[in-house]
């Protein structure tokens, strides 16, 4: 089978494996209890949700990747990791756990990657006129893979908020590293990257909103595991100057979400593991957006940042970097726009209950 062919096929068949597994993990979380009860102000959903949708996801994604991946050392470790990430994904969405429990098992998972000979060994030296042209991790190799691996794997798992936004995330990340994948020649990366989106694809008509399931953290930290070593595998090996970017540009929206969300709770003197609402969605629902529309503006985001990963992996430097100033700029006048809609909207109602006549509390 020729491989473009095969990538086709693979997408195909983890959409398919994921999309009619579906309802049956659906019943199966509502057997077992595996419910999402809306009981906090972080939960924008009002009725009970079953839990337990990554396995629909992961039962796509790993059939697809056994058929028709070759499978490597390296793969191998990935798809180990990935079994030990569900299991303990899919038991804190029967009974949740200790937040360090299990930040415990995706350094594990993580680890397992590693020994397999998932590890970024070196950079390529930002500095274009200075030597050397590669700058090596050495020791420090193995500890900095396992933190890519482990906060890409919480990233996921901290934007999925919103029905259908971290699936739909996800999503545009998975096609964006295919396409780069593509560029460079890197197969075996396309073919697991062509079956989590294909996998993801076949779960998001149960995901979108009103959510007749959740994916859960068997599904969210899945995805972050596979994209955080997938893209360790291909996007780290680029030659070009500029390629240290294009990983960081991917997987943007997920990284700054939880960067965020660690400085604010630190600054608040707060564990910086503990919920909050203060993410990136739960801020555009705040500005009066409703879910649909939130989703969608962060799905633009996604996929323009994820433009602009492939317009780095295959520009020159200049351009790239033109190209990154430019969105960043675009990014901060977005901010203050934001922010002054957000003033603008709490002084209008500020100034409506001041006009409001005193009808001495009766009903």
């Amino acid at each position: 089978m020729p491989d473009y062919v095969k990538i086709v096929v693979a997408a195909a068949v983890a959409l398919a494996l994921s999309l009619s597994t579906t309802p049956a993990v659906k019943r199966f979380a509502n057997h077992i209890g595996a419910i999402d009860v809306p009981k906090d102000s972080r939960r924008v959903h009002t009725k009970p949700i079953p839990r337990l949708g990554g396995l629909a996801i992961f039962i796509g994604f790993l059939l697809s990747v056994l058929l028709f991946a070759d499978i490597t050392e390296q793969i191998r470790g990935i798809l180990i990791g990935a079994v030990i990430i569900v299991i303990i994904g899919a038991i804190d969405d029967v009974k949740p756990m200790r937040a360090y429990i299990k930040l415990i098992f995706q350094v594990i998972a993580a680890l397992v990657a590693v020994l397999f000979g998932v590890v970024v060994d070196a950079f390529l030296n930002p500095f274009a006129f200075s030597a050397p042209e590669y700058i090596s991790l050495g020791i420090f190799s193995i500890p900095i893979t396992v933190v890519w691996i482990v906060a890409i794997t919480n990233s996921v798992n901290l934007i999925d908020g919103l029905d259908g936004l971290a699936v739909g995330v996800s999503t545009i990340s998975s096609i964006v590293m295919l396409v780069i994948a593509l560029l460079v020649s890197d197969l075996s990366g396309a073919v697991i990257l062509a079956a989590l989106a294909g996998a993801c694809i076949g779960f998001m008509p149960y995901n979108f909103n009103p959510a007749k399931i959740f994916m859960g953290d068997s599904g969210a930290l899945l995805l972050g595991y596979v994209l955080a070593t997938v893209s360790i595998l291909g996007l780290f090996k680029f030659y070009a100057v500029i390629s240290l970017a294009v990983p960081f540009l991917v997987l943007a929206l997920p990284l700054l979400d939880t960067a965020f969300a660690f400085l604010r709770r630190l600054v608040r003197g707060k564990n910086p593991l503990s919920p909050d609402r203060g993410h990136f969605h739960h801020r555009l629902l705040d500005m009066g957006l409703s879910q649909k529309q939130a989703v969608v503006i962060l799905y633009i985001i996604s996929g323009l940042l994820g433009l602009v990963a492939v317009v780095v992996a295959t520009s020159d430097e200049l351009r790239a970097l033109i190209l990154i100033a430019s969105v960043l700029i675009a990014a901060v006048i977005a901010f203050f726009i934001f922010k002054g809609f957000r003033k603008s909207k709490k002084a209008k109602k500020t100034e409506n209950e001041a006009q409001m006549p005193d009808d001495g509390g009766s009903r």
